[in-house]
């Protein structure tokens, strides 16, 4: 298969896992090439995500590695299948390849549960809502590359909706409710589609209020994607300079137990609902 000059986080995660795996058994690059049969220089792409592994290479692997962990190998290999490809595809090239993962990412979780401080969730913002966001920040984008945002960001989505959408837990803190984006008319309609939206079964609101005290974290949005096994959940952070992804197991248990607590402090579902109702009504 032909190198990739880009791949995608999801190819690069793979790889990682497959390393991992080759790793923890002790083989080194050399024999794992003679296993599959490819050159050794291929063995570091396949791990880098630059080259594709087929399906049936990582279950040779898993089996040569003594990994008997049967839902990680077959979630490996079902990574691995040739990808059809997906709505954000047709961005690629005119939109930052993180907007373009993180789309990839919330299409192949069975879970995700969020923290946001200062803005609404992206996946629960008006198009009015979204414009003022994408239209306050440095540089300023020239008009065509918002409209390809707004309609990225509404394809985005559509992952809540449809068949067997995945749950989404999202946590919110009054201040971002209180974040007078695009204005008082605009953050009115914004409100009032958050209460609606959180009326939906695989939605879950959870507001924290000013006064319920202290939280961990330095207020940037933490989105913990839970993959289709535990070994392949994701956390992903937003930062200036675009999307850092994480996966240790050390990272991702300090992200389970941030979300822990800051869901511990938060209103319940219909207290939340009623909060943001409250607020647009001040408004």
């Amino acid at each position: 298969m032909a190198a990739r000059t880009s791949p995608t986080e999801r190819q690069r995660r793979l790889g990682f896992e497959v390393r991992r795996m080759r790793t923890s058994a002790g083989m080194s690059g050399e024999y794992a090439a003679g296993l599959l049969g490819v050159d050794r220089g291929k063995i570091s792409h396949i791990e880098s995500g630059v080259r594709a592994i087929s399906p049936d290479r990582v279950r040779t692997l898993a089996c040569n590695c003594g990994c008997h962990d049967e839902p990680y190998v077959e979630a490996l290999a079902e990574m691995a299948q040739p990808a059809a490809r997906g709505w954000w595809d047709k961005y690629r090239g005119s939109l930052p390849q993180g907007m373009l993962d993180i789309a990839e990412l919330e299409a192949h979780s069975v879970r995700m549960r969020a923290a946001y401080t200062v803005h609404i969730p992206g996946l629960l913002q008006t198009s009015d809502h979204a414009l003022a966001v994408f239209r306050a920040v440095l540089p300023p984008l020239p008009e065509h590359e918002i409209a390809l945002r707004l309609a990225h960001r509404a394809e985005r989505q559509q992952v809540l909706d449809g068949g067997n959408p995945p749950e989404f837990v999202a946590v919110v803190h009054e201040a971002a409710l209180r974040m007078q984006f695009g204005g008082r008319d605009v953050v009115r309609v914004q409100l009032l589609q958050l209460a609606n939206r959180s009326e939906q079964d695989n939605v879950t609101l959870l507001v924290i209020p000013f006064d319920a005290g202290t939280f961990p974290g330095a207020g940037q949005t933490v989105l913990y994607a839970e993959g289709p096994v535990p070994q392949l959940d994701t956390v992903q952070i937003d930062n200036s300079h675009g999307p850092d992804f994480l996966h240790a197991e050390g990272q991702l248990a300090k992200y389970r137990a941030h979300l822990d607590w800051m869901e511990g402090l938060a209103l319940s579902p219909e207290a939340s609902r009623e909060f943001i109702q409250d607020i647009a009504d001040q408004l």
